[in-house]
């Protein structure tokens, strides 16, 4: 109903809804809906390892001498086969940038393969799994004390197993909070325990170990050709020019050979002395960690003795090399369960304090309890006049209706034999607001807060039932 002074019959009105939208209310943004992202796991990988790829590639922390790897090979192939493949294909062959280029690509190929992918680190104990052992080896410790009263004796902090007849030992690790298994060991660059542990390469920038072992050897061993072969040619171009032109003077027409000589030189010792030691514990079965420490060696007792090598050098090697490439054990790109739900507020703007959502949901598809009707500064009744400014008889598809008592209110003429207008019973005498008298011991009813108490019996009747009989004893009691 529009305010002014007029006669009009009571129009129809939609039911109100609270804004969705609204942002008035300062208790609300702390409960707002926050749109948790999940995580991978490898943003919460409790090595010290570095993640590329989205989880898809695996370095460790100190990649600095890896870079410096990368370099040098980049820049000395780069340079032989800039300035020494066309002389040499034209004097010699053109087969010589073929074969370069291709132990280049077998060299960068292997080398990627072993920085970039898991060595075979293994999963660390979950918290519920670490408490459990810890458990039995303080209940260990108890025992050896004398301190208690049972039969029960957990494992201890080593264990013994047999394989080929021969005792190896199982370590705890105290990081990990697991018994390593044979052959295992924890990287103390990494932080991490890795399956046949062999070593930590600085110049891959990762561990070595079960996972890429083969990959590695097949750098270093490619690598060596690699330097061999640039080193040789560099010096056949070197003495092909002091041929022609004299020494000096073909070190001057090219100088990046003489550069490559100088790295090739110096790099080509240790490249195959590493090569050359792999290759002795590929054919005997062991790792560089088992070799340092001579966990095999005679010295440690007659019948002490490698038990995984398959007394085959050829075996040995197929073995290592050929074999089956197991599986990564840590799911690095896999997401992470959150451990509780997020506390969400209602769709409705209210805030809302232990509600369930079947409740919010509830609150939401019912506007009745979502809205409350009230009197603004633009709708107060006039005197003499009957306004309603509440809930109506619009209704839409799936929302609850009215109760079967509450009288039909989308007509006009349902609305006039309902309430009497002034107008149309010009017989009887209304009073106003400011005229009904008021009962004892309350306010005059010319004053403001009688007129805003006047005003509030009003919304509260239109917020009411509206029943035809609570509505004409309301009118019998203003003419009384």
């Amino acid at each position: 109903m529009t305010p002014g002074g007029g006669s009009g019959p009571v129009k129809d009105c939609e039911y109100s809804q609270i804004s969705t939208h609204s942002s008035s209310s300062p208790m609300e943004s702390p409960h707002k809906k926050k749109k948790s992202v999940p995580k991978r796991k490898w943003e919460v990988f409790p090595g010290r390892n570095k993640f590329f790829c989205n989880g898809r590639i695996m370095m460790a922390r100190q990649t600095g001498v890896f870079y410096l790897t990368l370099v040098l090979i980049l820049v000395t192939s780069g340079l032989f086969f800039a300035f020494d493949c066309p002389y040499l294909s034209e004097k010699i062959t053109p087969a010589i940038p073929a074969i370069g280029g291709i132990l280049f690509f077998f060299v960068m190929g292997t080398l990627l393969r072993t920085s970039f992918s898991d060595p075979g680190v293994l999963p660390r104990a979950t918290p519920d799994e670490a408490a459990d052992l810890e458990r039995q080896i303080g209940n260990t410790e108890d025992i050896a004390n004398g301190c208690s009263s049972g039969g029960y004796r957990p494992p201890p902090r080593t264990k013994e197993v047999i394989i080929n007849g021969q005792t190896v030992k199982l370590k705890y690790c105290f990081t990990c909070k697991i018994f390593r298994p044979p052959r295992a060991s924890h990287c103390s660059l990494c932080d991490n325990c890795v399956e046949r542990f062999d070593h930590h390469c600085p110049w891959v920038g990762n561990c070595v170990g079960k996972r890429n072992y083969r990959f590695f050897y097949m750098f270093i061993l490619s690598l060596s050709f690699l330097t061999v072969f640039i080193f040789a040619f560099v010096i056949t171009h070197v003495i092909l020019r002091s041929q022609q032109t004299g020494f000096l003077n073909a070190l001057k027409d090219s100088p990046a050979s003489v550069l490559e000589a100088v790295v090739c030189f110096f790099s080509v010792w240790s490249i195959v002395g590493l090569s050359g030691f792999h290759t002795y514990l590929i054919s005997s079965n062991q790792t560089t960690n088992e070799d340092i420490k001579g966990s095999w060696s005679n010295k440690r007792g007659k019948e002490n003795y490698n038990p995984y090598s398959y007394g085959n050098i050829f075996t040995n090697c197929c073995a290592a090399l050929c074999g089956p490439l197991s599986p990564s054990l840590i799911d690095r790109r896999g997401f992470i369960q959150p451990d509780t739900p997020q506390l969400t507020g209602p769709s409705n703007g209210i805030t809302m304090y232990g509600a369930t959502q079947s409740q919010s949901n509830m609150a939401a598809a019912t506007p009745l309890l979502q809205s409350e009707p009230s009197i603004t500064s633009e709708e107060l009744p006039l005197p003499g006049k009957t306004s309603l400014s509440g809930p109506c008889a619009t209704l839409t598809l799936g929302q609850p209706t009215p109760p079967s008592s509450m009288p039909n209110l989308t007509s006009d003429s349902g609305l006039t034999d309902i309430i009497p207008l002034k107008e149309e019973h010009e017989g009887h005498q209304f009073l106003t607001p400011e005229e009904a008298p008021s009962p004892p011991g309350m306010l005059p009813s010319g004053s403001p807060m009688a007129h805003s108490r006047t005003m509030h019996v009003l919304s509260l009747a239109s917020q009411d039932s509206l029943h035809e009989d609570s509505v004409r004893g309301l009118v019998k009691l203003s003419s009384v």
